[in-house]
């Protein structure tokens, strides 16, 4: 899909600051919709009903509920929709899952529900959840992602930020919450995702921010759909009322430094999204290879190519990860080593997975099985698979055979939606593979404009260096798409 200046612009900014550990997500109602869960006007429809108000008349939320608390001496019925509402099973969205896949350690939310944490958790993330000022003061050891929770959860509903008594009195129950946001505002890149940007505590602390900061702000984003004349049922007057309204709303959204990005609709943020997990998860480079046999490169060229083309995937920021294959994975590790080693900034055990294959099993799965659901593991989170060389000795034989193994990494990566590079040149099975992708080039890398560098995978005249830098270059355009 091509997108225009400005999510182009987006992606390149947001998807640095995921990869630097400097993103945020900030999640609305908006977010959780789609999931089955209400928006503030359905959740509160019962009680304008009480009030006999329509709530589809009504513009201020929060001073309806009020008056229901003050109709009805108390919140208790609010408390109550609070639990049936969001404590109801419903299905988790796609844009949950996408999320909680991305390596994104901070989450603010004005949400009621629990969506953010159970899909981050289903991951495999230990959530670490800022429900009340009390959660604010402690840390969970070991938490992955910090899950800050503004106006409470349903779980707690006499707690939950919702009337105008609860936001006359946030800044004196919840300062500790507008203190670590406008930290965070100011230090990281935020998303914004299915916010209206109506809620008085966000409008109040971006003020203070935009005041302190003047023009030095930090620049966030967020999704907004456009206005469409045929929204309104052909009613013109109401589509130029609605698009001009939404033009002012953009300029004044600048100037807490939050650019909208317009979507056309909101299957858009779906696949933008889903653009962002493709990008961050190509820096992670699969190295399948072994070798028991050297062919016509001999031992010490197979070892200085596997060793200078781990050397070269680090120094161009991508991260490793290898099963230590046979002959050539010591190479690979001591390349990527010797890289980040050589750089003050090594991260060692982020940027090198180094991922041994166990050789007996006593349980009761075989290792043939034991070794497909660890190449399963393995491959989970790879964006592009590199394959060179592949072979071993046959046991009964003794003789040279194609590595079975790599054919099994080559398909498993294709099935997750990895990029296959195989450097043909090596020989053996990276060569069976390197025509696989040749044959079947529109689905296996679909890309057109990077047939002619495959193909200068596979010719046997190309040095080392040549193929190494060929390798690089692919991968540096395939992060691009």
């Amino acid at each position: 899909m091509e997108y225009n200046p400005s999510i182009q612009e987006f992606l390149r900014t947001y998807v640095k600051a995921i990869q630097d550990s400097n993103a945020a997500i900030f999640a609305g109602a908006g977010l959780s919709r789609p999931a089955g869960y209400v928006d503030w006007k359905e959740l509160l429809r019962e009680v304008a009903q009480d009030l006999q108000l329509d709530i589809d008349q009504e513009s201020d939320l929060i001073a309806l509920a009020q008056y229901h608390v003050n109709e009805f001496s108390g919140r208790g019925k609010i408390n109550q929709i609070l639990i049936e509402e969001f404590t109801r099973s419903v299905s988790t969205s796609h844009n949950h899952k996408i999320l909680s896949h991305l390596p994104i350690s901070t989450y603010w939310t004005t949400n009621y529900d629990q969506l953010i944490e159970t899909n981050l958790e289903a991951v495999g993330k230990k959530v670490d959840k800022k429900i009340t000022s009390e959660t604010m003061t402690y840390s969970v050891p070991g938490s992955d992602v910090t899950v800050y929770k503004m106006h409470g959860d349903s779980t707690l509903p006499h707690d939950a930020v919702l009337t105008k008594d609860d936001y006359e009195g946030y800044d004196q129950k919840r300062q500790i919450y507008s203190t670590a946001l406008r930290g965070d505002l100011v230090s990281k890149t935020f998303l914004f995702i299915g916010f209206s940007f109506d809620d008085p505590n966000l409008s109040q602390i971006l003020s203070r921010i935009r005041i302190l900061l003047n023009e030095n702000k930090r620049t966030h984003y967020c999704f907004m759909k456009k206005v469409k004349a045929n929204d309104f049922n052909g009613n013109d007057d109401e589509f130029r009322y609605a698009e001009i309204k939404q033009n002012l709303k953009i300029k004044d959204l600048m100037r807490y430094g939050i650019k909208v990005l317009l979507i056309d609709d909101y299957p858009e943020i779906t696949e933008i999204l889903q653009h962002i997990a493709s990008l961050i998860i190509r820096k992670n480079i699969f190295v399948s290879g072994s070798a028991s046999d050297y062919g016509d490169w001999g031992e010490e060229k197979s070892f200085e190519f596997s060793t200078s083309l781990s050397k070269a995937l680090i120094k161009n920021n991508n991260n490793i990860v290898s099963g230590f294959g046979l002959g050539i994975g010591s190479c690979i590790i001591s390349g990527a080593l010797e890289e980040l080693y050589s750089s003050q900034n090594n991260k060692v055990e982020q940027r090198l997975k180094c991922r041994p294959f166990p050789q007996n099993t006593t349980g009761g799965l075989s290792i043939k099985d034991l070794w497909t659901k660890y190449r399963n593991d393995m491959i989970s989170n790879i964006g592009i698979s590199v394959f060179i060389f592949g072979n071993k000795i046959d046991t009964e034989t003794k003789d040279v055979i194609d590595a079975n193994g790599m054919v099994e990494e080559f398909d498993i990566s294709i099935e997750k939606g990895a990029i296959p590079i195989p450097v043909g040149a090596t020989g053996f099975t990276s060569k069976i593979l390197w025509q696989r992708v040749m044959d079947d080039f529109g689905p296996l890398v679909g890309i057109e404009d990077l047939k002619p560098l495959y193909s200068d995978l596979g010719d046997e005249s190309k040095n080392s260096e040549e193929l190494i830098e060929t390798v690089v270059k692919i991968i540096n355009l395939l992060a691009k798409h």
